[in-house]
């Protein structure tokens, strides 16, 4: 029975990392506009069209690729996103919500830390017991910190008018999915039940809202690219003599 549901968190993992990778790929249909459409008085209308990374889609806008010249560099703007771009400071929701900034990172710490030792119980590899002891602290701390979360979305009101079920759904999962993981360190025998709701959280990935932890990366590098080719990084906020927040004319 082991042995099946090991085989089944690894198919799970394997349809879920596909239908990732297929929403992935969508997101290079999306078309490039040039910088005029095209008129209904146009006699080639007809022959134009929308055209993403693997052809032509839909009517509508003509083929020709627009882009203007780069200004920046696109490594220092994935650099960015990933660095400095993610300190609560350049954030202004993370820096008015330090402790749920706190506690985000905690708790995708302990989720990421999870996933790594699941995948080395089910190849059963050898984890030392300080690695295991440093494991523990982190993936109670997330837990935790989900609970946490968890707690804000119900009970504040402001949070809950904006909340769907799918909201609730993903954080109750992932929170069963590191109790899990932490209590298995302690107790071995309650593998068959780590197994089966990690099965259940790599299967609803794609259809809710814990792909954000896929989509992640790939939005950042994204936002990293698109402002690192135009050099436009965001720069200190000056106050003037009414005590009001700005920026330097020269960069707005």
């Amino acid at each position: 029975m082991l042995t099946v549901l090991k085989y089944g968190v690894i198919i799970s993992f394997v349809i879920s990392m596909v239908s990732l990778a297929i929403l992935v790929i969508k997101t290079f249909y999306f078309g490039k506009r040039t910088a005029s459409a095209p008129h209904e008085d146009d006699p080639e209308d007809g022959e134009k069209r929308k055209t993403g990374f693997f052809g032509n889609l839909s009517p509508g806008f003509n083929i020709t690729k627009l882009y203007a010249e780069p200004k920046g560099d696109v490594k220092k703007g994935i650099a960015y996103a990933f660095g400095k771009g993610m300190m609560p400071w350049e954030k202004e929701s993370a820096g008015n919500h330090l402790p749920s900034y706190l506690c985000g990172i905690s708790y995708h710490a302990g989720i990421f830390l999870s996933l790594l030792y699941l995948f080395a119980v089910i190849f059963s590899i050898k984890i030392p017991d300080l690695i295991i002891l440093i494991f523990q602290v982190f993936c109670l701390a997330g837990f935790v910190s989900g609970v946490c979360l968890l707690g804000k979305r119900v009970l504040a009101p402001y949070m809950r008018e904006i909340s769907c079920p799918d909201d609730l759904a993903a954080n109750i999962i992932v929170d069963v999915f590191l109790i899990s993981a932490f209590l298995h360190t302690f107790m071995p025998g309650l593998a068959p039940y780590f197994f089966l709701i990690a099965i259940l959280m790599f299967l609803y990935i794609p259809s809710g809202k814990i792909r954000h932890c896929f989509f992640f990366f790939y939005v950042r590098i994204l936002f990293g690219i698109f402002y690192g080719r135009r050099g436009v990084f965001p720069s200190k906020p000056f106050q003037d003599n009414g005590g009001r927040q700005g920026m330097a004319e020269g960069e707005k």
